[in-house]
């Protein structure tokens, strides 16, 4: 589902929610990613948990991201109505350095997890500790 009408309201909570860089770069985060637990935008960012769980707070009631909950954790992910708005100010923001550099390493931080969980299930597989 696609936003169909853009109020001035609406408009004011989306424009105030990337008047915040630590929001601009979650968003950015979670546009290029998709859906990621809180602890994943954390490390990727360098943020506590609480700045994190803030401006995620913020982004979730000005209407800008779902949030579904698995066990103990917490996923984001932006909403579909305003996913062709974002793509639009991404698309300005694309080359910005620092974006780029918590995309990076976001990247790096998921590559790493994915080979400890490889080297894990192989341990397990040939009963290695």
């Amino acid at each position: 589902m696609r936003l169909k009408n853009f109020s001035l309201q609406y408009g004011n909570q989306i424009f105030k929610s990337f008047s915040e860089e630590a929001r601009v770069r979650i968003l950015f985060l979670l546009f290029n990613q998709k859906e990621l637990c809180i602890t994943d935008i954390e490390l990727s960012l360098d943020f506590t948990q609480t700045k994190t769980s803030r401006h995620l707070t913020y982004l979730r009631n000005a209407g800008l991201v779902n949030v579904r909950k698995i066990d103990q954790y917490v996923f984001y992910s932006i909403k579909e109505e305003v996913s062709d708005i974002v793509s639009q100010i991404f698309q300005f923001l694309q080359k910005d350095a620092s974006l780029q550099k918590d995309l990076e390493t976001f990247r790096i931080l998921y590559s790493n997890r994915e080979l400890v969980k490889n080297k894990m299930e192989k341990r397990q597989l040939t009963g290695l500790r």
